[in-house]
């Protein structure tokens, strides 16, 4: 299958439309739209206009979707406690406050470009189905330099974000008909490959499909390709579907800026955090866990990990020693400095600021974050960082079950909706608007059981790093 870039809609393609294109161009220069907007922005007036070139691609694509963003209220509850909640819910608010306050004007702005299309009334409907559309399937397209970019030269996101090592290629994000088809697959048929000088395809500037094991494919066999390593929290928050048992998974802690600005010494905390660049958010992948005191890992590739940690050089004088459980320590050592950061108390405060005062005075230099984490390391060790870890992860299950119930209820409660034929499903309400989508509430249980189970896989990582840790230091 080979698709012809010049199909592909892209920002450069919206900004040299024969209709739009001046007017595209226009906003884009002034500063209030991007690459994606531009875009966004082009297939919903394409969309809602009766004679547009792209009509017959636009009437392929789906016009709803398994997105959390198109959930009903009675769904949305089913995610409650979860962050995929909070961020759903405040989505929605910014979606909707950027359609009334810019988007339905220049959208109708464009129609009005169009006779046929000028009494047209833009739907807040519009703008959700355009975001989805390219979310779902938009490509990172590496455009040959030779291609013609007839573009203004600003800077924006494809230029500056997704630069290439090939010097002759550019990085867009786009829309590439019929390849934009294929669906997620972990283990997928095929891969798409751009095709620059027509070499493979014939077709100078193209993007084909290419089949990854030509022995594996089957008639009739759908061809997939693979949306990268994404769990289940990005996939339902995007594109609508989650994977079981999902090995991209991961769990998200985080500490409020709110609860920091209230504890002692909070300006100075933040300012040390500051200074190291700690981060009150971390992403725990469940790939970490194989590497714990419960994971699938040997002992021998557990001990080959001994001395890649950067604890190697951390102790400030030596008085400190590396804990004996450092290369089983799965949580990442820069949020551990966060949380020790955050964790000192007033005399530890105070005796780091006088072993990094040591360094300022001694040499006319900035102390770096590496300093700054060392210091605070000799200083405090690991017990009060895994107290507060453990508390957090703690909130963060407490959080969820508060939200749905146990993990054990989760999974009663998917043996029960596998058992249930969707016909039936769908008739246990007379009222449409009541009707829960089979496969939207089986996601949400899917989604909000793994990050229970990871919740307690890391908790109990955490709890007996704690025990040792409190051993370790008596």
């Amino acid at each position: 299958m080979v698709v012809p870039l010049d199909l592909a809609i892209t920002p450069m393609r919206v900004l040299q439309d024969p209709l739009v294109g001046l007017r595209c161009r226009a906003l884009f220069e002034e500063g209030g739209v991007d690459d994606r907007l531009l875009v966004m922005l082009f297939l919903m007036a394409e969309h809602r206009r009766p004679g547009s070139l792209w009509k017959p691609y636009l009437d392929m694509l789906p016009t709803t979707f398994g997105s959390s963003l198109w959930f009903t209220e009675e769904e949305l509850a089913e995610l409650e406690g979860t962050t995929l909640h909070r961020a759903t819910v405040i989505q929605r608010k910014s979606l909707q406050s950027s359609f009334d306050e810019k988007v339905k004007g220049l959208v109708e702005e464009l129609l009005h470009v169009d006779e046929s299309a000028s009494s047209i009334e833009v739907l807040f409907e519009d703008f959700l189905w355009a975001n989805s559309i390219f979310w779902t399937r938009a490509l990172n397209i590496p455009l040959p330099h030779s291609y013609e970019i007839d573009i203004t030269a600003k800077d924006h996101s494809a230029d500056e974000n997704s630069k290439s090592s090939n010097t002759e290629s550019i990085w867009v994000e786009g829309l590439v008909p019929g390849i934009d088809f294929c669906n997620h697959n972990v283990k997928a048929l095929a891969t798409w490959e751009v095709d620059s000088v027509g070499n493979v395809t014939g077709i100078p500037a193209s993007m084909y499909l290419l089949l990854a094991d030509k022995s594996s494919a089957e008639a009739g066999a759908e061809i997939c390709i693979n949306y990268g390593n994404k769990g289940n929290e990005e996939l339902l928050y995007l594109y609508g579907f989650v994977v079981d048992n999902n090995p991209d998974d991961y769990l998200m802690v985080h500490y409020p800026l709110e609860a920091l600005r209230q504890i002692q010494s909070a300006d100075t905390k933040i300012q040390l955090l500051e200074m190291q660049k700690g981060e009150l958010r971390c992403l725990l992948p469940r790939r970490l866990l194989d590497n714990g005191f419960f994971g699938i890992c040997s002992s021998e590739d557990k001990d080959s990990k001994k001395n890649t940690s950067p604890f190697s050089s951390f102790s400030w004088s030596g008085q400190r020693k590396v804990p004996s459980y450092l290369h089983k320590n799965v949580f990442p050592q820069e949020f551990m400095s966060t949380l020790r950061t955050i964790a000192m108390q007033e005399h530890e405060l105070e005796q780091v600021a006088s072993l990094l005062g040591e360094v300022g005075s001694s040499e006319d230099r900035e102390i770096s974050d590496a300093e700054i984490q060392s210091a605070i390391w000799e200083v405090c060790g690991d017990q009060g960082a895994l107290g507060l870890l453990v508390d957090l992860l703690g909130v963060k299950m407490a959080e969820l079950e508060e939200g749905s119930g146990t993990e054990a209820s989760d999974t009663e409660l998917l043996e029960q909706v596998d058992s249930i034929q969707s016909e039936d499903y769908a008739s246990e309400s007379d009222e449409k608007h009541k009707k829960k989508s089979k496969i939207n509430y089986r996601s949400c249980i899917v989604y909000r059981r793994g990050q229970k189970q990871l919740a307690r896989l890391f908790l109990r990582e955490a709890e007996y790093l704690l025990e040792l840790s409190a051993k370790e230091q008596t």
